[in-house]
């Protein structure tokens, strides 16, 4: 097992993988801006090492400066969490050229689905259901034009090297193509350095459906079980539950066996997540793109299965074998408070004068703040994951209910209103809802 780690993330999540480091007796290494110096998982790591300041490029993207904390605090390995460096296969080869353990899958896999496209013509040689889409980048907005005429509108305009909900935009026809595709191509040569764009097949009216998959030590790829994801706001999500209410054990098995022989083709180690789209009328399902690393839901996955996926990414790293337990049970349900206006969805960035977490049967918070700190402009408005299990969707639910209503925060904005709104809303409720739920709340 690896005896010392180094947190490459802030937050909640470098959070949560301390709280398991040390349960397994690792000792934890985090690394931290100026701005982030009296945050809860910079006081709860047995040692940080500040590498920068506030702005992501200058501390939590500088690889340089992560690498240097590692070596000079002796860590053995580095666990990236999400976001920032986690899907960036040049530092995860910089990782291991420097002797270290890479708590995530191989720079090979991570570079291979990185690029949406070579992702998409990867997945359909190895019979993975794909939506119809241009097999190259469109390198002009008039091979866009020519490649949406084949598609068929309405068509996603897509960054290839995005992800995590950024660079899309929707075109009904011609005139929105052209828009959009300036609009996708700038932002993705700012954003990602890559301005290269896909052209895709968009539906109106799908589910969002992922299955978490495990690549593990001695080869073997795993799919555990699948997560609904359609509760989201500009392509980025706010809730997600498990089992997916609109997914039948026959499509379950399709699903996972989809997920499978996607990981299988990348050679995958370690945990990912396989993405995907769902027509909840024909049943039909699609591959969006594969996530290289730990998602923010995956706490949901845990708790049906019993398990704790960052121990399970630490004993694969460190070349143990593991055993999954693959039945399930219960319903459980996540909420990503955010500090954001809860209707339209801005930043409200604040500090933080009240902080009180809800309690109580099959409620867990993994949070990142606490009283007393500050969200600050410079990150992702996550504040903390609000998780509750039940039996059933029903207890599920009303589990939530009482949770997000005891659940206090004053200073910045937060998005709680939105999520109670949510709980009584008659499509949600039903289960019968899709992609677009958020917008038609609004």
């Amino acid at each position: 097992m690896i005896e010392s780690l180094l947190v490459a993330n802030r937050g909640e999540i470098a959070r949560r993988i301390v709280r398991t480091a040390r349960r397994l007796g690792i000792r934890t290494i985090v690394v931290h801006s100026e701005a982030d110096a009296g945050m809860p998982f910079v006081l709860e790591a047995d040692e940080a090492v500040c590498v920068g300041p506030a702005n992501p490029a200058q501390s939590y993207r500088n690889a340089e400066a992560i690498l240097a904390a590692a070596k000079s605090t002796g860590a053995q390995a580095i666990h990236p969490g999400y976001g920032f460096l986690s899907e960036n296969a040049d530092f995860a080869r910089a990782v291991e050229a420097n002797g270290l353990i890479w708590v995530g899958p191989g720079p090979e896999a991570i570079a291979a689905m990185g690029d949406k496209i070579n992702a998409r013509n990867i997945m359909a040689a190895a019979g993975v259901p794909v939506a119809p889409g241009s097999h190259d980048p469109a390198a002009t907005v008039d091979a866009a034009v020519e490649a949406a005429a084949e598609i068929g509108y309405p068509v996603m305009v897509k960054a290839a090297a995005g992800g995590g909900g950024m660079g899309m935009a929707v075109a009904d026809d011609e005139k929105a193509l052209r828009a959009e595709y300036a609009k996708v191509r700038g932002f993705a040569e700012r954003m990602f350095g890559d301005g290269s764009v896909l052209i895709e097949r968009y539906f109106p009216r799908v589910r969002h459906v992922e299955v978490q998959i495990l690549g593990l030590a001695d080869g073997r790829v795993i799919a555990l079980s699948e997560r609904e994801c359609s509760v989201q706001r500009r392509n980025q999500k706010l809730v997600e539950e498990t089992p997916s209410p609109a997914v039948s054990p026959e499509l379950r098995e399709r699903f996972l066996a989809a997920a499978v022989r996607a990981g299988e083709a990348v050679g995958y180690r370690n945990a990912g997540t396989v993405e995907c789209l769902l027509d909840p009328a024909t049943g039909e399902f699609f591959f969006l793109e594969m996530n290289t690393r730990l998602q923010v839901e995956h706490p949901i996955t845990e708790i049906i299965h019993g398990i704790d996926l960052v121990e399970e990414q630490l004993r694969i790293a460190s070349g143990e074998a593991v055993e999954i337990p693959r039945e399930t049970s219960g319903h459980a349900i996540e909420f990503r408070v955010n500090a954001e206006d809860p209707k339209r969805f801005f930043p409200g960035p604040g500090q933080i004068t009240t902080w009180v977490e809800p309690s109580g049967d099959g409620v867990r918070v993994d949070s990142g703040y606490a009283e007393g700190t500050a969200v600050t402009q410079h990150y992702d408005s996550l504040m903390a994951k609000l998780i509750v299990v039940g039996s059933d969707r029903a207890e599920a639910i009303a589990r939530a209910r009482k949770a997000v209503a005891d659940f206090q925060i004053a200073g910045p904005k937060n998005n709680l209103p939105f999520f109670t709104e949510l709980l009584d809303n008659p499509e949600f409720l039903s289960g019968d809802y899709d992609t677009g739920i958020v917008s038609r709340m609004r």
